[in-house]
């Protein structure tokens, strides 16, 4: 069967090979056996599943977390010529019924549905009758307590599945699980050591942290660097977004905005625009992006901190689905983790869950002082190891030399040890800037050794080397919402003259993207295309698949069925006038 799996990849999806770990994922799931499939974002997860459901008798039941999931990839399978379809809250009750009748007739191969229909009574009667093959459930992180978006109608899944009268198989995937979240949705699946793990590296992104420098200016080379790409720009709030969304426009650039204060109808709109490629950019909160299959997204700007890795790399990894190189660029101020915080104290009230999620918001915040590969920073967060530096990276791939920080290092552990590792950041790097804070003077820690030895530094500088610190493990901040500042046994080396303290001063380079004139046609028909068919440009082809034309100038049928991403029912729609263009290119520059 892996055969005609590989069959049905070319045919519909245009592929030769499949992906790394996809193989084997599709084998162990058509062999019958219950499967969990951990991959990066835009690693092909949905094959994993949409190819065993045409292989196997019946219907597959995708489980989805958002209803724009669910339009989105109905939408590209039946452009590929596989029948799919799906059920959610934006159907009236008549359009509901006529799709499970439909269904129940065998009209459809895949039918994607909301967690939440599994609470209900009449649902489950319902699928008792279809004649399932399997349950996919995407983004299956949702089922753990400890999982970034924990949803607790996931975890009703596994008990409806299990009182099914035949039970299917049941194939689960994410892109952002912890060792122990893995463990989690394990135990509740009961899926019994069948875990696939591909790994968490995606390398055609480059990460990139900026600190200190202004934010605007930085969002608008970024634009001006990536003309006519499409990009995302996340903000922690919807003030935030309002203000660069206003701030864009009076630019001149083609922005949209989107976040959990706009009406349905509103958000809907901006989100069409995007997809469709009518605006370049879109200026969102979190609230933005969850299953939007996107394939061209050049560039990820997270505008404030994120509140945890997992979100982050979520977010992020909306950039270069299609495997094409792209930017996920941080910028960060020390303000950022005042507002995450906020956002902690307001939505969290149970006190381990916030101890959790302070812990996870120090782990951002040392990603953004670290100076080790960002690349491996992320992987070894998700539990991977031994992994060389990627060399692009933004600790990576800029110009740096090593400069001895021993001295300052020593007076700022110095300085830790005689406040008796008492106080948090702010108030360390007051002593050592010899500030006047009243508090200080109040708790007479002037009258310190210590106060004033780094009195050339602004505050900001001896804050952020504190921060730098504790991300090169010389340093630890404990507790919750205000962490106090403890030495670690390298800070202790480092007192007693047994080991120095190196740090990279690093300039920094820009990126510039180039675009092909014939890209730039093949793009144009895309978009008419596109138009006439009324799905985004991206379901006609993806930017990948356009590059590659560009390569390697197909001159014929055979030749464009050769590029990938090009299948037969692909060819049969498009395949045509997109030769023409390429012929005509040559034609003007032979």
């Amino acid at each position: 069967m892996l055969q005609q799996a590989q069959d049905y990849l070319k045919k519909y999806f245009g592929y030769t090979s499949f992906r790394k770990g996809q193989d084997q994922i599709i084998a162990n799931i058509i062999a019958g056996k219950d499967t969990l499939g951990i991959m990066p974002t835009g690693g092909g997860k949905s094959i994993c599943y949409q190819i065993p459901a045409l292989i196997f008798p019946g219907i597959t039941i995708v489980i989805s977390p958002l209803i724009s999931l669910m339009k989105d990839q109905t939408d590209t399978l039946t452009a590929l010529g596989i029948p799919a379809t799906f059920i959610n809250s934006t159907l009236s009750q008549g359009e509901v019924n006529q799709r499970l009748g439909q269904a129940d007739d065998g009209r459809y191969k895949l039918l994607y549905i909301a967690p939440e229909r599994f609470e209900s009574e009449l649902f489950f009667s319902w699928i008792r009758s279809l004649p399932i093959s399997m349950f996919a459930i995407d983004e299956a992180h949702c089922i753990s307590q400890w999982g970034h978006d924990f949803r607790p109608s996931y975890q009703t899944i596994a008990s409806v599945i299990e009182a099914l009268p035949n039970r299917p198989i049941i194939s689960a995937f994410t892109a952002t699980a912890t060792p122990e979240v893995i463990r989690d949705i394990e135990t509740i699946l009961d899926l019994k050591g069948n875990t696939f793990i591909t790994g968490f590296q995606r390398e055609n992104l480059v990460y990139s942290v900026v600190r200190g420098e202004n934010k605007r200016d930085v969002v608008l080379q970024v634009l001006e660097d990536n003309p006519d790409q499409s990009g995302i720009i996340y903000a922690s709030t919807r003030k935030e977004v309002q203000l660069l969304y206003d701030f864009l426009l009076l630019k001149g650039y083609r922005a949209g905005m989107y976040h959990g204060g706009m009406n349905e109808q509103e958000r809907e709109r901006n989100q069409d625009q995007f997809i469709y490629d009518e605006i370049q950019v879109m200026v969102a909160t979190n609230a933005f992006g969850m299953g939007i299959d996107k394939s061209n997204v050049r560039f990820v700007i997270h505008y404030n901190l994120p509140k945890n890795m997992e979100a982050y790399v979520q977010e992020a990894g909306r950039a270069g689905r299609d495997g094409e190189p792209s930017q996920c660029i941080l910028l960060f101020h020390p303000q950022d983790i005042q507002i995450q915080k906020f956002l902690i104290e307001q939505s969290v009230s149970h006190e381990e869950r916030k101890k959790q999620e302070y812990e996870k918001l120090q782990i951002m915040v040392d990603y953004c002082h670290t100076q080790q590969c960002l690349s491996n920073y992320i992987l070894q967060y998700f539990g991977e190891t031994g992994h060389e530096e990627c060399g692009t990276c933004s600790n990576c791939s800029e110009e740096s030399e090593l400069v001895d920080r021993t001295i300052e290092a020593q007076k700022v552990f110095s300085c830790i040890v005689r406040m008796q590792e008492r106080y948090g950041v702010t108030m360390i790097a007051k002593v050592l800037k010899g500030s006047l804070d009243k508090k200080l003077l109040q708790f007479r820690l002037h009258h310190l050794s210590t106060y004033g030895l780094l009195k050339q530094h602004t505050e900001k500088e001896i804050s952020d080397f504190i921060h730098w610190l504790v991300a090169e493990d010389y340093l630890m901040l404990a507790g919750g919402k205000f962490p106090i500042v403890k030495l670690r046994p390298p800070a202790k080396a480092v007192l007693l003259r047994q080991e120095s303290v190196y740090r990279k001063v690093r300039k920094r380079k820009q990126v510039f993207a180039q675009d092909e004139v014939l890209f730039q046609h093949l793009r144009e028909l895309r978009k008419q295309l596109a138009e006439e068919a009324q799905v985004p440009p991206y379901v006609i082809f993806a930017d990948s698949t356009l590059r590659e034309m560009c390569e390697s100038l197909p001159g014929n049928r055979m030749d464009m069925l050769n590029v990938k991403g090009v299948g037969e029912v692909k060819y049969e729609k498009y395949g045509a006038q997109f030769l023409a263009v390429i012929q005509s290119y040559l034609q003007e520059h032979p």
